[in-house]
C-alpha cells in the first residue's frame, strides 16, 4: 500500500512538473511591463524567475533575438522567447519543437500580454530562425 502511494505521488509530481514548463526572463531591473508579462505567463500554468539585468543587448545577442528585439528575453524549453510573446505561441513553440532560436514579438504592442489589454488573436509572432532569419510564425 505504501509503494502504491509513492508511485501516485510521483505521478502527480511529474505531471505537475510537465504542465508548468519553467524558463528564467531576462529584464532591465527598472521594467514594469516585463513582471506583467511574467503574471500572463503564469496565469498560463508557467513558472517564471525573473532576472534583472543591466546587460541586455549582451543579453539578445547571446540568445540570437537582437534582430527581433524587444524588452525582454525568455529562455524556456531550449527557446528564446523575446518581448511580450502570448503564452499560447510559446506552447506552439514547446509543443512543435522547430530547428530555430527562439519566437519574438519586436518592440513593444500596447495590446500585447503586459502591456495593457490582450486581445488574442492581434499579435503577430515571428520565428527567429537558427541562421538569425526571421520569418512569421503566426498570429496569436
Amino acid at each position: 500500500m505504501k509503494n502504491r502511494i509513492l508511485a501516485v505521488l510521483a505521478t502527480l509530481v511529474s505531471a505537475s512538473v510537465l504542465a508548468a514548463p519553467a524558463g528564467t526572463m531576462y529584464k532591465d531591473p527598472n521594467c514594469g511591463c516585463c513582471g506583467e508579462h511574467a503574471k500572463h505567463l503564469r496565469a498560463a500554468g508557467y513558472s517564471i524567475k525573473e532576472e534583472g539585468r543591466s546587460d541586455m543587448p549582451a543579453i539578445k545577442q547571446k540568445y540570437g533575438t537582437d534582430k527581433a528585439a524587444s524588452c525582454h528575453t525568455l529562455v524556456i524549453g531550449g527557446y528564446a522567447v523575446e518581448g511580450h510573446v502570448p503564452a499560447a505561441a510559446i506552447a506552439k513553440l514547446l509543443k512543435e519543437k522547430p530547428a530555430a532560436k527562439g519566437i519574438a514579438v519586436p518592440g513593444m504592442p500596447a495590446n500585447s500580454p503586459g502591456m495593457g489589454e490582450y486581445k488574442p488573436g492581434t499579435i503577430d509572432v515571428v520565428l527567429i530562425a537558427r541562421d538569425g532569419s526571421v520569418k512569421p510564425y503566426g498570429r496569436f
